[in-house]
């Protein structure tokens, strides 16, 4: 063995299954599992083991023994110095591991795992709760082994074992609720316990007993005792129990599902054996509190999935019997029950939608565009400051700095709807504070004067306070708002076809009103100008001999028929801006703007008009016949209502830079109007004013929204009566096309 025990920064790295050395309560011996020939042996024994005179019986009982199985009973021998030993073996791949430990006289029906069945199984059964079930299992535990001290922890996601369950004589710290941080138990040393479900120490002053090779083609150091029971230990584990006041120690794994769940650990202030059949019995105790535990997890798992799961079909159902829109789940508290959240958001693109207790929009936002670039479709986290320590710079996440939690939120669950789209729905829950009650300060190391850091040696109860942490999202809700996913999408995908006939339909009736209308007003035309041309031949041949009134009433005919004829060739003009194929270029903005201007301004007379053009307007990529009727349009419209101003103020600007795309605002300081009617101007013959103190046909704003919705991109206003409007739109760029 190693003159100097290794440092605690290597105890990670021990080669703990092949220590080359067995603790000194026993024997060993390795033999080839091939020709049965002589391996290896502890050099514990006094003379040459008597293989000759066990030729009889053991090689039968070895063939029995297969590779990758727990150490098997092969009997009961008697060694040279007339005391009998319990012989277990087990086979690797090329080596059969035989031990030797002291054996006890015959115990019969007084043998432990008979005095288990009567006593604990029934017992077992009556436990409500895994907490009961633990304190059982502990207490009969220390019964059968007689150690001073039994514990029983369970580990967490960290790897933190808390204690659940003690049954300990006086004199014996109490580590009930107390934790112990992960550092203890090293991955590897976890690892084994998972493989090797029982282990014992029946001294930790032991000194150990090295395995000589006489087979050269082998080392100590290559020869895996994991499954031995005799296994020597690291000597960083042996000053760890020295530190803690324990001189003997058992460990029982709680295995459920394939993973570590547990530990039942055994103390004792003085050294103590426990028997094979002894540690048989504790193992099959082990063994039935696992499958209990595990049938209950499972049995609490499936009743909650059930639970929710009928709470993701009313969602569903609420969901169906609307308009199927997401903006829906936001107005529904089921929501809130399936993830036992205190908030939630919807988030399409760049609208949010909360319900309960949320964080900012803003934080809501920038925590989705951070939580696709994990790429996936469930994100969770119940420490989202730690998870994502920069999102407290976000508006609405809260300022570290001035000792606020990071996020109102201390914890998130969220799934994405759609890969394309930034579609989130979000679940928040609030900071739990937890005191937590270690069993001694699990970060502070303890440097030695020998220059090694060693174990901790202190096991008092230190109290941590954790911040900013919500309760975990448990498997079973993680689930479920997956299913919810499963589902909305779904939801989404059957509405999208929906909507894809319905534009389809919608597509096929355009087509026709557009034809209808372009054929209607075509036709009108001419009975239009018939009406007013008949007007004025009668007063012109007929004039001087109609009274005043008749000649009155042939003028408002006449005023009729050319209004008429103007909304006609509007509305003629209006079918024809969507069935004419757009040609895009790009079109020079100030260039264009500075021509219409001018031409307006010859059509002022009198008029005092202060025309402001920002000196770099952008270029737009449209079609330049098309755009030349939209930018006119607004132009005409600003001089039109702010008719009666001395001067007339129109201003033309670009809208913020944007690398999708590009657009202008026309500003007046006309008459304006009011916001809660902005939807209805850009509707075909709506008028927010009198014809009679401004004239047109109600179309012009029609045939601007018309324009740029064709082209991709979007229009607004803004106004505010007596103070001004201010028209706008937006095309997108030629890569957007693209």
């Amino acid at each position: 063995m190693d003159a100097l025990p290794p440092d605690l920064a290597d105890c990670a790295n021990e080669p703990i299954r092949v220590p080359g050395g067995i603790q000194p309560h026993g024997r060993m011996l390795v033999l080839a599992a091939d020709d049965g020939h002589l391996v290896a042996l502890s050099e514990n024994w006094p003379e040459p083991p008597p293989l000759a005179a066990w030729s009889t019986w053991l090689p039968e009982r070895l063939a029995a023994l297969q590779p990758g199985e727990a150490p098997a009973p092969l009997g009961t021998v008697t060694l040279e110095d007339g005391r009998r030993h319990d012989l277990t073996g087990h086979r690797l791949a090329e080596l059969v591991v035989l031990e030797f430990e002291p054996a006890i006289g015959a115990l019969g029906l007084q043998a432990p795992v008979y005095a288990l069945a009567r006593r604990f199984l029934p017992r077992m059964q009556e436990a409500a709760t895994v907490t009961e079930l633990l304190a059982q299992a502990t207490a009969e535990l220390k019964r059968l082994t007689g150690f001073g001290r039994c514990l029983a922890y369970r580990f967490d996601d960290e790897g933190h074992g808390e204690v659940l369950a003690e049954a300990l004589d006086p004199g014996y710290d109490s580590y009930l609720a107390h934790r112990f941080p992960a550092a203890d138990i090293p991955a590897q040393a976890r690892a084994l316990y998972l493989l090797n479900q029982i282990r014992l120490i029946p001294d930790a002053t032991y000194t150990p007993v090295p395995l000589r090779c006489v087979d050269p083609a082998w080392h100590p150091r290559r020869i895996d005792l994991s499954w031995a029971a005799l296994r020597s230990v690291s000597p960083l584990h042996l000053e760890y129990m020295r530190n803690m006041g324990t001189l003997a120690s058992m460990s029982v794994s709680i295995v459920v599902r394939g993973r570590l769940w547990g530990l039942i650990s055994l103390h004792d202030h003085a050294p103590r054996q426990a028997p094979f059949e002894t540690r048989v019995a504790c193992e099959h105790l082990g063994r039935l509190v696992s499958l209990q535990i595990e049938a209950r997890e499972d049995n609490a798992e499936v009743a909650t999935r059930l639970e929710l799961r009928q709470l993701t079909l009313e969602i569903v159902s609420h969901l169906a019997e609307s308009d199927a829109s997401l903006r829906q789940l936001a107005q529904d508290p089921v929501l809130l029950r399936l993830a036992h959240a205190s908030g939630a958001a919807v988030v399409l693109d760049n609208e949010c939608w909360t319900l309960g207790e949320c964080p900012a929009p803003e934080c809501i936002h920038e925590l989705t565009k951070r939580m696709a670039n994990h790429g996936r479709e469930l994100f969770h986290s119940d420490r989202l400051a730690e998870v994502l320590p920069d999102l407290a710079a976000t508006p609405g996440c809260g300022d570290a700095a001035a000792g606020m939690p990071p996020l109102p939120a201390a914890g998130v669950l969220a799934i994405s709807i759609s890969q394309v789209h930034r579609h989130w729905i979000l679940w928040f829950r609030p900071e739990v504070v937890q005191t937590v009650q270690w069993a001694g300060n699990p970060r502070k190391a303890m440097p030695a004067s020998d220059g090694r850091l060693h174990p901790r040696r202190s096991f008092e109860s230190w109290r941590e306070q954790l911040r900013g942490r919500s309760l975990p999202w448990s498997p079973s809700e993680r689930a479920a708002v997956l299913e919810l996913r499963q589902a909305l999408i779904g939801i989404v995908l059957r509405r999208a076809e929906e909507l894809a006939e319905f534009a389809t339909e919608l597509g096929r009736v355009n087509k026709e009103l557009e034809a209808f209308s372009y054929t209607v007003s075509h036709d009108l035309r001419a009975p239009m100008r018939h009406i007013a041309g008949y007007v004025d031949l009668v007063l012109d041949g007929e004039g001087r001999q109609l009274g005043e009134r008749s000649q009155r009433y042939l003028g408002h005919v006449k005023e009729a028929a050319v209004y008429a004829g103007r909304l006609v060739d509007a509305l003629l003009d209006f079918s024809r801006m969507g069935r004419a194929a757009l040609k895009r270029s790009e079109i020079d903005t100030g260039l264009m703007v500075a021509e219409l201007v001018r031409e307006l301004s010859h059509q002022l007379g009198e008029r005092r008009v202060e025309w402001r053009m920002a000196p770099a307007l952008p270029p737009l990529w449209g079609d330049p016949l098309l755009m030349q009727v939209v930018v006119r349009n607004l132009l005409s419209n600003a001089l039109k209502y702010s008719r009666g101003r001395d001067p007339a103020v129109i201003e033309v600007r670009p809208i913020e830079a944007r690398p999708d795309g590009a657009g202008l605002e026309v500003r007046d300081n006309g008459v304006g109007f009011q916001m809660k009617y902005v939807e209805k101007l850009f509707g075909v013959f709506q008028r927010l004013h009198p014809a009679e103190e401004f004239e047109g046909t109600g179309i012009g704003l029609a045939n601007v929204r018309r324009i740029v919705e064709r082209h991709g991109g979007n229009v607004w206003a803004q106004g505010e009566p007596g103070r001004g409007a201010t028209f706008g739109f937006f095309l997108p760029s030629r890569a957007q096309e693209a």
